[in-house]
């Protein structure tokens, strides 16, 4: 599906705030949870290859996408709640769950704090160690409303240099309008700098001593050539959840969501099937 049809038909009331979500294909319940600077949009590819063989659910996180974009708290803090709150809705009582990036640590941030149960876990290139952080998000941290007044086209090259940086392999235009296309706007421009200003890594040292605590069968997948979150955070990632499986992902980096999705299609129906 290209990034111009790309819609969630379905809105959940989040504390008067809006979020868009959509389900795909029929079976046990499977929930796909994004991350930043990303949307639904960026796991189109999963949805797909996932839903005929589950349910799959899938959403825009607050901040993000086709959902609320307002003023207001769209940090780590908010999204294991709002994912908890979706989970209730959807009526669902231990789902298998993906996460990338954001959304893995969104993911144990619902299963460690929020006692969230899981079937299985799956987290992909997650934010789960610190330190981390970019010098960009620093930046922007120091400087986000000059960000959010830059001219639309200087934003718009801000944004897709900085997304192209998360490949390893080049990126198709229609994806990166696609992922350029929630950012774009009066809403959109500052919502980018926004989600990055709130980015702290006080929300992963929450549950980083927590790890152990894991009670899902847990495996992690890693872009081999990941330049956001290196590889070597996978195996620190596996060595402190006891029990937790790890695949590597060559040719790919932290965007391996769009650069192997086959492949990471199969090392999830693999393990969900073990």
């Amino acid at each position: 599906m290209s990034s111009n049809n790309w819609t969630l038909p379905n809105t959940f009331d989040y504390q008067g705030r809006k979020v868009r979500y959509g389900f795909k294909g029929k079976g046990e319940p499977l929930v796909l949870v994004h991350g930043t600077p990303w949307s639904s949009f960026n796991m189109r590819h999963l949805i797909d290859q996932l839903s005929s063989d589950y349910k799959v659910y899938y959403y825009d996180m607050v901040g993000y996408g086709q959902s609320d974009k307002s003023n207001s708290d769209v940090s780590l803090g908010i999204q294991n709640q709002l994912l908890c709150s979706l989970i209730e809705h959807w009526e669902l009582e231990s789902p298998f769950i993906i996460g990338h990036d954001f959304g893995g640590t969104t993911v144990l941030r619902s299963h460690l704090l929020n006692r969230q149960n899981y079937k299985k876990i799956v987290v992909i290139d997650p934010v789960a160690l610190s330190p981390w952080g970019s010098p960009f998000f620093k930046h922007v941290e120091t400087h986000e409303e000059a960000f959010s007044g830059v001219p639309d086209y200087i934003h718009e090259a801000i944004v897709e240099a900085y997304v192209k940086t998360a490949a390893y392999q080049s990126l198709p235009q229609d994806t990166i309008d696609g992922i350029l296309s929630p950012w774009q706007g009066e809403e959109g421009k500052p919502a980018f700098y926004r989600q990055i200003a709130q980015a702290d890594s006080k929300f992963t040292d929450e549950f980083q001593d927590k790890l152990n605590d894991v009670r899902s069968p847990l495996l992690i997948l890693w872009g081999e050539e990941d330049e956001w979150i290196p590889c070597e955070k996978a195996y620190s990632l596996q060595q402190k959840i006891t029990g937790s499986s790890l695949a590597t992902i060559p040719n790919s980096g932290h965007l391996v969501i769009e650069e192997e999705p086959a492949v990471l299609s199969q090392l999830i129906k693999d393990f969900i099937n073990q």
